[in-house]
């Protein structure tokens, strides 16, 4: 069932496209769905679609955020060479691991409900996918970062309740927790998984 979610993950996490004039998120949400789906269904190569999907996601996903927060309180021990070796890996197989698995989809149909203003930093945008002959009618729900009103960025998405940040946290410490807190092993796990 969690490798359901995270391949519908796959679908919805690139689903999105830069549009940052100061949109409110749900608005934000909505039309860069609704841009990425056009995207999906062009005729083009995979690796074309990789390559513009990786692109998007690197104007659209706070992939620093997200990768500070899967690594847990171990970043807190880490030095400056260790962090930016870590963003750096974080940004690789981030990338690799969801571009390359959506890539194969066309036109998620995503439809935005509303949206739940945490604080100045957060808002919660609720939406539904649309259900198809394959699949049922998933709840998603979308983490915005909005600190920067011009900008907002993806932090999460948690998918029928199930939080995809979290998830890869849990990971992360799995792997720390195997082998005695040591960075290094962490940073082995994620530069073989990018380069395979």
């Amino acid at each position: 069932m969690i490798q359901k979610k995270l391949l519908i993950f796959f679908v919805i996490f690139f689903s999105i496209t830069f549009n940052s004039f100061s949109l409110e998120p749900d608005i934000f949400v909505q039309s860069t769905v609704n841009r990425a789906s056009k995207l999906l269904g062009e005729n083009i190569s995979k690796d074309e679609k990789i390559k513009k999907l990786k692109t998007i996601a690197k104007e659209t996903v706070d992939i620093r955020g997200i990768g500070f927060y899967t690594l847990g309180k171990k970043r807190k021990s880490l030095n400056e060479d260790e962090k930016k070796r870590y963003t750096a890996l974080f940004e690789e197989y981030f990338l690799k691991s969801f571009s390359s698995r959506l890539a194969e989809y066309t036109n998620p149909e995503i439809d935005v409900r509303n949206k739940d203003k945490l604080n100045e930093n957060y808002t919660i945008v609720n939406s539904i996918l649309k259900a198809t002959d394959e699949r049922p009618e998933i709840k998603i729900d979308w983490r915005i970062y909005t600190k920067n009103p011009d900008n907002p960025l993806i932090r999460d998405l948690i998918i029928e309740g199930l939080s995809l940040a979290r998830t890869q946290k849990e990971e992360f410490a799995s792997v720390l927790n195997s082998n005695n807190d040591d960075i290094e092993a962490l940073f082995k796990v994620l530069k073989e998984f990018s380069q395979n």
